[in-house]
């Protein structure tokens, strides 16, 4: 951790180092000292509630942001700053659990509507309390998923393209915009696109800059596909809330990839060129349709084949891992069972060197990753594994899983899980990202397909940055 401090403060801080003839060892060395006090500090004021170090970070960046002469991180560590602080207050606070816990609940009612129209079109298939007994057998959760989840995709799809059409979601787009726009100091078109992937997904968002896409600089483009990798649209957003992921930590996780996306990009990929769109944010006027009911029935219509599409990739995709796990657990029983003789664990796998599943090799190989977010150390494994589907497969077999392991994790580790998954970054992604925005600029596909693989980790990194901070503020 510290060596990443000493890294960034390099970066941001390259150019001030350089003026002043300070040697950057001399201030990672400060780096290290100045974040190892605090974190004593902190720790004797806070004990081991939570994580005191990650604050000394925070606070130790937010004064050499204030000490810097170029004013772009000084807004950036200000507002970063501000957002910790009303974090700690929302995360600590009774109050604001209250108020948490009651857009939760509220989020989740109106997601509830959908059940009125699947009600109607497939009677009690589309009722929970129907399939789920007081011994949670069969059929359950599969049957539930494609009765009740896949509805909601479809509903609010719908409610969102009405919106859009009303223009309140593109009032909203706009305030976030400049708001990260003024604090972050990027460029209008990049900023526009990432507030936008809040509500509308990788490849749609893309749209709202399609004017701009064919002059954009690589960094600027490297940030577009940041943002998408780092968020999830509104959509999908309702499926997972249905599966029983808490709606609140959703929405927050939501929004804070957004400005932790732009971040992220910077960091990977500085801006060296001049953005025709700097100092701009602008929404491009886009007509979606002719009339209100016009609008209702376009966004049913694109509901109904991303619904259609995460109901395929989920048959798909399960029943490939089923295949990687029947080659790993042969091969594991083959090693580790003949070979070395382990015995067979709990868990149905041969003790030993090989994994037997794709669950032990990316539990094993993240789960560092999962106790360096806040994951206590017993559920690490766990955690990891779920960072693992992810990244491999999607998200939204990831959130399946662990909406069903939901009740064998403590409640932190399933909060820190919730804010890592919240992204879009996946391998099958790249593709999505440089197909769908290369579309609407073909002469921009070899900048995009250079920068794909970085932007999706990056993706993944902003994802796994808001999840730390969950775990900084969320009460042990």
């Amino acid at each position: 951790m510290f060596l990443f401090v000493f890294l960034i403060v390099l970066y941001v801080f390259e150019e001030d180092f350089q003026q002043s003839g300070l040697n950057p060892w001399l201030i990672g060395v400060a780096a290290f000292a100045g974040s190892a006090a605090l974190t004593a500090l902190f720790y004797a004021l806070s004990g081991p509630g939570i994580t005191p170090w990650l604050l000394g970070v925070l606070l130790l960046l937010f004064a050499f942001g204030l000490w810097r002469s170029k004013p772009r991180f000084t807004h950036a560590g200000l507002v970063g700053s501000l957002l910790a602080g009303v974090g700690l207050l929302w995360a600590h606070n009774v109050d604001g659990q209250h108020v948490f816990r009651l857009l939760s609940d509220k989020v989740a009612a109106f997601l509830a509507l959908s059940n009125r129209g699947a009600e109607f079109l497939f009677g009690n298939l589309a009722r929970s309390e129907y399939f789920f007994s007081d011994n949670q057998y069969w059929p359950g959760f599969g049957v539930q998923f494609a009765f009740n989840v896949l509805p909601t995709i479809i509903f609010f799809s719908a409610f969102m393209a009405v919106m859009y059409h009303l223009g309140v979601v593109q009032l909203v787009i706009q305030a976030m915009a400049r708001f990260m726009h003024w604090s972050l100091k990027t460029s209008g078109s990049e900023t526009t696109s990432v507030s936008a992937n809040i509500f509308v997904g990788q490849t749609e968002a893309p749209f709202l800059i399609k004017p701009f896409l064919g002059t954009m600089t690589i960094s600027e483009l490297h940030a577009v596909m940041v943002g998408g990798f780092a968020t999830i649209a509104g959509g999908v957003l309702a499926g997972y809330i249905q599966l029983g992921i808490n709606p609140g930590h959703l929405i927050a996780a939501s929004v804070m990839s957004a400005p932790a996306a732009l971040v992220i990009a910077k960091l990977l990929y500085p801006e060296t060129e001049h953005s025709e769109t700097a100092g701009d944010v602008e929404i491009p006027k886009i007509k979606s349709a002719d009339n209100l009911v016009g609008a209702a029935a376009a966004g049913t219509t694109d509901g109904l084949k991303l619904a259609l599409n995460v109901g395929a990739m989920l048959i798909a995709f399960i029943a490939l891992i089923a295949v990687a796990d029947t080659i790993l657990g042969f091969l594991d029983g083959l090693i580790d069972g003949r070979l070395l003789g382990g015995a067979v664990a709990a868990s149905g796998e041969h003790a030993g060197f090989f994994p037997g599943s794709l669950r032990t090799f990316f539990g094993t190989v993240l789960s560092p990753l999962a106790w360096l977010m806040g994951v206590p150390w017993k559920d690490a494994a766990a955690v990891g594994n779920l960072l693992g589907v992810k990244l491999s497969v999607n998200e939204f077999v990831a959130y399946g899983l662990l909406a069903k392991e939901m009740a064998e994790l403590e409640p932190r580790s399933a909060i820190i899980a919730t804010y890592a998954l919240c992204g879009f970054a996946n391998f099958s992604s790249i593709g999505i990202q440089i197909g769908g925005i290369s579309a609407l600029a073909p002469e921009r596909r070899s900048d995009l397909a250079s920068v794909g693989i970085r932007a999706m980790f990056g993706g993944a990194l902003a994802s796994w940055t808001t999840a730390t901070v969950a775990g900084i503020l969320i009460p042990s």
